[in-house]
């Protein structure tokens, strides 16, 4: 079973639940496990939050630009994906650096590494802009309809 879909999504607060829900709704109708599922939109949220937040000035028009949500099921695995056009940024070795407990930012990455199992960060080839993906093995309901063979 693969399950392949990709938003071109503009860089406003409200694009953030619309990935989040397509992704949850994707995988509850596959029958992937609510906690797995949970964890990946958790992670998903944050990646598409450092977009919004991070990833570029306004259009000439003074519209907001856009950034790239790309999920794939694969199998057994879940691959996204999250790109912006943005000024990019130096990717960390790990982020495991504290970040005090009333602190209203800085926790994104921080969250991403420990609900995925495989993280990158980066820019894509040739322009600006950075790439957030990552990966976390599936676990299936036991009545899942479209469980992996």
């Amino acid at each position: 079973m693969s399950i392949w879909w990709s938003l071109h999504l503009r860089r406003d607060a409200a694009s953030v639940p619309l990935a989040r829900r397509l992704l949850m709704g994707t995988m509850e109708t596959a029958g992937v496990d609510p906690d797995v599922s949970y964890d990946l939109s958790v992670a998903l949220s944050e990646a598409c939050a450092n977009a919004v937040e991070h990833g570029g000035t306004a259009a000439p028009d003074g519209s907001p630009q856009a950034y790239r949500v790309t999920a794939y099921l694969d199998g057994e695995r879940c691959h996204i994906e999250v790109a912006d056009s943005g000024p990019g940024f130096t990717p960390p070795r790990r982020t495991t650096r504290q970040v005090a407990s009333d602190a209203e930012h800085g926790r994104g990455l921080c969250l991403i590494e420990e609900l995925a199992d495989h993280v990158q960060f980066g820019s894509p080839q040739g322009r600006s802009g950075a790439v957030v993906s990552f990966e976390k093995i599936l676990k299936w309901r036991n009545d899942a309809p479209l469980v992996a063979v």
